[in-house]
Formats: structure tokens, sequence, C-alpha cells
């Protein structure tokens, strides 16, 4: 073999062991460097402790593919990077694939497996949306997964985000939020709701089938407890203690059980109503709205807020239905907005409400915030900036918003209606007598670091009957248009908070800039620019091809 052979052979045998070497540390050592700017490639902490703490496969079935519009296969190229990386820092102990759930052989099947989809918690989302020949376009789609870890199963839906975004930005904010809802979908498979909810019954607060749908959203993640506060000695073993829409007062030994709880480190989640209105007697005159003397005034001033006895009317709310005359012997019902019922899209960048979708609310009341030391206050939820602010006495009436709700008469600016207030509380029961029959020498004046969430509308917790059949519906879901709120979202986010100890909620604070195309030039420029990029480099291979030729030619010539 001549020594030039022999060289090639060398170089040809390095070329390829080197290939070979690289191949595997690529394998086993993945080295990734994020260069974005909002670091969107790169995972948590949080998240990498979770995913290394797996010891057996976790399963995605994504059930977002075929034939989808360039926005959702952005959407869909994004889950598949998160869960990328998801596989690698979980020494690939997390497996995926998609699935198009519109692939059925024929049309009975494939509704059969939309039902079952469904059955199972992923929702559905009617897209409309038009192709790349400006034709409309009508498709179901799941934008979702089933997760499974051995025999469980549960469902991750990943189109979330707040609709009055639009349909680009909500799409944004649902890419923003993979980490977390995909992360929290493995945690369910992981704890298997081991947090304990108290929820504390008595004092007027709705129970049964009033927040029925309460109850299933909260179990779906969470052990619920039912807890009366009488003849208790201690409030204590519970992760989160909800208080929802009292009406009757507390006693003064009640408030010291919920007070110590706070000072033990405990977290505290209040739902108040400071009015009283009943509906039946709105039309008409109408009725005027009284206060509700439960008698936790004095406890949440202490802790660092005040629930302000009025209503907060926002231009921006739901409808109710009103009888409008009769046909015959039937009754006209017409629906009329309802500011009453604020619809709540206004949240603060907290990763308890970012990018929450609207949230229903029902007689809401402005919450002011009062000197608290040591305390840290959030706002968490505003009205729009279209308000009306009516105080003591509340007249509510029909007939007073037949007319056209116009947003020059509401005047008043956003309101907060809900705070997040953390630190060491100090006792209500510091300076003053301990309630009879308590225990003195276990009283704590100054507590260890809690939270309080404090929310100016009671009947978020509470689900609606359905008209027709008398059944609870859906928490969030209005009962006359069938219109589903994020009332169960915001349900949830809060509680992951409150009991949240790896510090998975904080994925919720990424940020995903939108970097969009020109719709306008793209339009306009779409062939020009297909020619360059089909044309350009075959004239550019050509080029070189006859550079080499040349090349060669005048070598050899010589």
């Amino acid at each position: 073999m001549s020594e030039g052979k022999r060289i090639v052979l060398l170089q040809t045998i390095v070329i390829v062991l080197s290939v070979w070497l690289i191949n595997q540390l690529a394998d086993r050592y993945r080295v990734q460097f994020d260069l974005t700017e909002e670091k969107r490639y790169t995972i948590s902490d949080a998240t990498k402790r979770l995913l290394q703490s797996l010891d057996e496969e976790v399963y995605f079935e994504v059930y977002l593919d075929g034939d989808l519009p360039s926005n959702f296969e952005r959407f869909q190229k994004s889950i598949g990077e998160m869960l990328d990386q998801f596989a690698v820092e979980s020494n690939n102990r997390v497996q995926y694939k998609f699935t198009d759930p519109a692939q059925a052989t024929n049309l009975q099947a494939r509704n059969q497996f939309y039902q079952s989809l469904i059955d199972k918690g992923v929702q559905v989302t009617n897209l409309n949306y038009k192709n790349a020949d400006g034709d409309k376009m009508e498709k179901l789609i799941f934008p979702g997964a089933l997760v499974s870890k051995g025999i469980r199963e549960v469902p991750a839906n990943l189109l979330k985000g707040n609709s009055a975004a639009g349909p680009e930005g909500m799409l944004n904010q649902s890419i923003e939020g993979l980490e977390y809802e995909l992360a929290t979908a493995i945690t369910q498979l992981i704890d298997g709701g081991t947090k304990k909810i108290a929820y504390i019954t008595g004092h007027g607060s709705p129970d049964s089938l009033d927040i029925a749908g309460f109850r299933r959203t909260v179990l779906s993640k969470f052990d619920l407890f039912n807890v009366s506060l009488a003849g208790r000695n201690e409030l204590s073993g519970y992760d989160a203690v909800i208080i929802g829409k009292p009406t009757q007062p507390f006693t003064e030994k009640e408030k010291y059980l919920v007070d110590q709880y706070l000072m033990r480190g405990g977290n505290l989640i209040f739902f108040i109503d400071a009015l009283s209105v009943n509906m039946d007697s709105a039309s008409g005159e109408g009725t005027v709205a009284i206060p509700y003397e439960t008698n936790l005034t004095d406890q949440l001033f202490r802790y660092g807020v005040r629930v302000n006895q009025n209503y907060v009317l926002d231009v921006n709310s739901g409808q109710f239905p009103v009888v409008a005359g009769n046909m015959g012997n039937q009754p006209q019902i017409q629906m009329i907005p309802w500011p009453f019922f604020p619809v709540l899209t206004n949240f603060s960048k907290h990763p308890s409400v970012r990018n929450l979708d609207a949230i229903l609310g029902r007689f809401v009341s402005e919450i002011d915030t009062v000197k608290a030391e040591g305390i840290s206050k959030t706002p968490l939820i505003n009205t729009s900036q279209y308000t009306k602010l009516l105080g003591p006495p509340v007249r509510v009436a029909f007939n007073d918003l037949r007319d056209e709700l116009r947003p020059e008469k509401f005047t008043d600016g956003p309101k907060t209606v809900g705070y997040l207030l953390e630190g060491s509380f100090t006792s209500l029961y510091a300076n003053r007598l301990v309630p009879k029959g308590m225990n003195k020498g276990s009283f704590i004046e100054r507590g260890e670091p809690g939270k309080v969430i404090v929310i100016g509308d009671g009947d978020i917790i509470r689900n609606d009957l359905d008209p027709e059949t008398g059944e609870p519906l859906g928490l969030g879901v209005e009962p006359f248009t069938k219109t589903t709120y994020a009332n169960e979202e915001f349900i949830l986010n809060i509680l992951d908070y409150m009991v949240d100890e790896s510090g998975l909620i904080e994925t919720r604070s990424r940020e995903v800039k939108i970097r969009p195309l020109d719709r306008v030039k793209v339009t306009e420029q779409r062939t020009k620019w297909q020619l360059i990029n089909l044309v350009v480099p075959v004239i550019l291979i050509l080029i070189i091809g006859v550079a080499k030729w040349y090349m060669r030619k005048q070598k050899y010539s010589k």
C-alpha cells in the first residue's frame, strides 16, 4: 500500500471513530445551550427535581396531530420540545407520542373515540380558521393529553390562557404554561392527592348541591374534608383551610381556632360576601342589599385587608334572564347584561393567576388594604376600568338596567377584588383575652410565615343548578348560556400556590415573547420568497459546479 493510500485510510478511520465517539457522548451527555432571550428552552429546578425523582416510566399521549393550522402546528412543536426536555432530565423515563383523534376508520368509531376522550377529561375545542387558500375551515381538536404511570391515568389540558388576549395571545399563553401543566400532571400521578384541604362548614356556608362542582374540582387534585369548628380545641393537620361564603357569625372561640392555625404557619382562603341580596325581589322597584354579620371584619383587618360593604358594577359582565312580557300564557324571557355579575379578566402577574381565563363573579365587593406590619400584599384580581361603585344602601333592581350599558357612566376605574397576603401575621388576640375555654399556654402571638387569600365574592365557589334538570352544573358554568368560565382553574391554581412546597407553581411565571411575521407582507410576498428559496440554491450549486470545473480545467491544462 502506498504512503498516500495509507494516510487516506488512517484519516478515514480517525473520522469514523471520532463521529462514533461524539455520537456516544451526545447520547449519554446532552449539552444544550439556550440562547433565547427569555430562556424558553430552560426548565426550572423544581421541574428537574421532579423528573429526576421518577422511578418508572410516565407516558404522555398527546391528541394534537393531523391537519392543523400553522399556529397550532407551532403549539404542537412547543409541546414536543418541552417533552423532549422532560425525557432528557428524567433519563428517558418520560415518553410520549402524538395521536390524531380523527384518524378512525369511520364516523361512528371516531365519535366514540371523541366521547371517550371527553369522558376521561380531555377538553375539546371547536376550531374555526382559514386555510392557506383563504377558505373557512372548522375542526374539532383535543389540545391535551392523557398521562399514565402504571395503571393510573390523568388528563392534562394544555390550551389555557385568557381569551381576552385574542386567539394568538391565548395560544402564546398556553405555550408559556406548558411546563407547569405537564409537570403538574406528573405530580398528580405521583402524589395521588395527598395534600389535605379543610372546608369549614356551618355559619350559613353553602353545602350539598351548591358546592358539588367545587368539591369535584378540589377532589381532582387534593383530599377535601368538611370540618366543623364546633367542639374543637385546635385546628391542625390541614395544608389549607377554606372559609367559603359565610352568612352567619363566627364565635370568638371559632375565630381563635382559625387565628392560631394561621399562627402555626397555616394557609387560609376567605371567599367573602359583604352584602346579602335576594334576587327574587329584584323585579319591579327592586330590593336593598344588607350587610352580612359574620364577625370576621376585625380578623381580616388585623391580617391586612378590609372587604368593603359595596358592590362593584362592571360593564364587562355576564347576563341574567328577566321576564320581558308574555306571549299568550307563556312568559317571554330576555337575557340582559347584568353588571352585578362582573366577568373578571384583569389579573396580576402573580403565578397563581397569570394567564388565567375569565372568572365569573356575582355581587363582588371591593377590597382595601390596611396597615399590617411585616405583611406583603399582592393584588390578584381586578375589575375592568369601566366600573361603578354602589355603597350602602345598595339598591338592586332589574328595571334600572334594562337600558344599554354605557361605559361613560361607569367611571370609577379598576377595583381590586382579590388579595394575597404573605408573611408572619400578628394574632387577632394579641393584647386581648383568650376566649374562654382555650388553652392560654399554647397561645402564639406572632406567627410563623403563612399565607392568606381574600376574595370579595363568596359565590366563586358556588355552582348553579341546571334550570331544566335540577342537576348541579360544573364550577363556573353559567346556567342559561352554558358558558364555562375559569372559576375551576382559579380554585386549583390558588390551592396549588398555597400548598406547593416544590416551587413548581413558579413555572407559571415563564414568559415567551411573540415575534410574529407581518401577515400583510407574508401574503403579498409569498410567491417571491418561495421562488427565491427554490431557485437561489440551485443557481448557487450551478455556480459552484462551474467554478470547480473551470479551476480543474485551468489546473490540468498547464
